[in-house]
């Protein structure tokens, strides 16, 4: 059974929300604050973390923080107002994996949960293609690690797949939709989700990202991996 993290101060909606989810066959720990939420994830860690940005005392983006410390490819889905976008723009650049903005659907939430915990599960390796290189770059496809220059390169299990997607389909340009039909496994959502997790790519495998060589943006059309 999926165990998942509820940080959530309003209690209505932390109630409401643990009881469909555990209806709908997950285990959920409920809490109010940071404090509880960083107690009960050593505790009992989380397979996702379902996180409100307006917490009190601790803010949900410092949470966030503390929470990927703990485990770098932590799946995290956000929770914002509408008026929220820089704090959504901000999880998102911290790794966040999706969000839903309030008032939300909980059948869709449960449906974003489980697209995001496939997304995040380690794939069926392919015995033919156990490893992607590119350079300096090596991606083991089966253990899920990757090596820049024979040292560990730490990517969030979102920029992992990424990753792999560009350097298994070099020298095409990709738009931002496919990318999240190809790499998320959405139909519909934020583009910019996509390009936040670009700039988080560049930051770790350019040698000067804000003039990229390798991971190059297509004026309009996408993005496109040119092998080294």
């Amino acid at each position: 059974m999926v165990r998942l993290l509820l940080v959530e101060d309003d209690e209505t909606v932390r109630e409401t929300t643990a009881s469909y989810l555990r209806d709908a066959g997950h285990e959920v720990a409920a809490v109010a604050d940071g404090d509880g939420a960083l107690a009960s994830y050593a505790q009992s860690p989380a397979d996702l973390v379902l996180l409100d940005l307006m917490l009190p005392g601790t803010p949900g983006l410092d949470l966030c923080r503390h929470l990927r410390a703990m485990r770098a490819d932590l799946p995290v889905i956000m929770v914002t107002a509408r008026s929220q976008e820089h704090e959504r723009v901000q999880g998102l650049a911290l790794g966040a994996d999706d969000y839903v903005t309030k008032p939300f659907s909980l059948r869709e939430l449960d449906l974003r949960i489980r697209s995001v915990l496939r997304r995040s599960a380690p794939p069926a390796p392919e015995p033919a293609r156990r490893e992607l290189v590119d350079g300096d770059l090596r991606l083991d496809l089966a253990a899920r690690t990757a090596l820049r220059r024979g040292d560990p390169l730490p990517l969030t299990a979102r920029e992992f797949d990424l990753l792999a997607w560009f350097i298994g389909h070099p020298a095409r340009a990709w738009a931002r939709e496919e990318l999240m039909a190809n790499v998320w496994g959405w139909e519909y959502g934020d583009a910019s989700t996509v390009t936040v997790h670009v700039r988080r790519l560049r930051e770790k495998v350019e040698p000067d990202p804000g003039a990229p060589v390798r991971l190059v943006t297509v004026f309009g059309r996408g993005y496109r991996w040119d092998p080294a």
